[in-house]
């Protein structure tokens, strides 16, 4: 009988999982990261006014052409780099979207992809399906990458290398020295493309993430993916772009027309209007505030708090409290503690356990309060 499956190894992600049991057992959900809190009442107000316009038809397939305008500003004041908004920028139905696209455009059958693990799960099944094999790349225990290894893996017939920056699950972000192994990687391999997925490139504390966008020698070798959905908390707006060389744009575009076309036009005509209204160098401080509050709250816990350098994603370690695997774990503070985190073993291929959980921080105070008082009492 022929197997039917194309994913054969892929179940339900782990987010869904967790969401489900967080409603089934009345638990506070800080497993999947989405806020809890309202959007600006301005975004709101601009959406309302944009739908009684004559915005419902189909805007052009790489974009609406006024937000793709806005994009290039926002890119030049926040990365002083100049794009060409016709050719150089795509509107995605998601970061996700963005990233399925570039993996089936770039990437060919037989091919290699380097990902570095703990990864967010969408990038290898987008691999596989593409009909090439994902090398999947332990970082070191503290989430930095290991270059030697990851020089190691790549090898003539490796099309791609995902790198996560700000980092989701673990919070962390890439430091100069790990820009410049990257540089040096794709000097050594010409055939070697990036894909840069900066979808928190926003929500950074202490220091600023340093962009793909702002390395010359990285650019005519790069795809960065943003998101609107994790920059303005409309995560179920599903709007992202991508920022890319033409050469590299003109291939992603021929999957993406025939996979959405084009990206809903309200959202797209409301974000452009609200990108000239706002500050997006404003997001991280609020963040920051979140982080710290959520910290301050968990300083009397057991748990050994992790540094969140970006996202919106607090990391500790339960070695204090258990010697259980951290499914297990997560699965008891579900149930015997009501509150829904996520364990990091679920975003390594080969299940690696250092008994760290994931806390989404995106939630407004009371809940934090709430989870909190509950993560104190273990």
């Amino acid at each position: 009988v022929r197997d039917m499956s194309k994913l054969p190894h892929v179940g339900t992600t782990i987010f869904t999982t967790m969401s489900k049991m967080a409603t089934d057992h009345q638990a506070i959900n800080l497993s999947q990261g989405f806020p809890n809190f309202p959007v600006d009442a301005k975004l709101v107000s601009l959406l309302q006014e944009t739908a009684l316009e004559n915005a419902h038809q189909y805007v052009p397939m790489s974009g609406y052409a006024g937000l793709l305008e806005e994009i290039a500003t926002l890119t030049m004041q926040s990365y002083h780099r100049s794009v060409n908004p016709e050719t150089e920028v795509l509107v995605t139905a998601g970061a996700t979207q963005g990233i399925f696209t570039t993996i089936q455009a770039l990437v060919h059958a037989g091919e290699n992809v380097v990902i570095l693990d703990p990864a967010y799960d969408c990038y290898a099944p987008a691999v596989l399906l593409a009909g090439a094999e994902p090398i999947h790349v332990n970082m070191l225990p503290d989430f930095t990458p290991d270059w030697e290894k990851i020089n190691q893996a790549v090898n003539a017939k490796t099309a791609l290398i995902i790198v996560n920056n700000p980092h989701n699950p673990s919070g962390k972000i890439l430091q100069e020295s790990d820009l410049l192994a990257l540089e040096n990687l794709l000097e050594r391999h010409p055939q070697l493309i990036l894909l840069s997925d900066e979808v928190y490139e926003y929500i950074t504390f202490e220091q600023k993430h340093i962009s793909a966008n702002t390395r010359s020698a990285l650019l005519d070798r790069t795809i960065v993916v943003s998101s609107f959905g994790k920059t303005f908390h409309i995560t179920g707006w599903k709007i992202g772009y991508l920022i890319a060389p033409e050469k590299y744009m003109r291939e992603i575009k021929k999957v993406h027309q025939f996979l959405v076309f084009c990206v809903n036009s309200v959202a797209q005509i409301s974000l452009a209007k609200y990108l000239k209204e706002i500050d997006v160098q404003q997001l991280g401080r609020f963040y920051q505030a979140k982080r710290d509050y959520f910290q301050d709250l968990m300083k009397k816990s057991r748990f050994e708090l992790l540094p969140s350098e970006g996202s919106y994603f607090q990391t500790a370690r339960f070695s204090s409290i258990s010697t259980e695997s951290d499914t297990v774990f997560v699965e008891k503070l579900v149930k015997e503690h009501g509150v829904a985190a996520i364990p990091f073993s679920a975003f390594y291929q080969d299940h690696f356990d250092q008994q760290i959980i994931r806390f989404c921080f995106a939630k407004d105070n009371e809940t934090l309060e709430k989870a909190a008082q509950k993560l104190c009492q273990i």
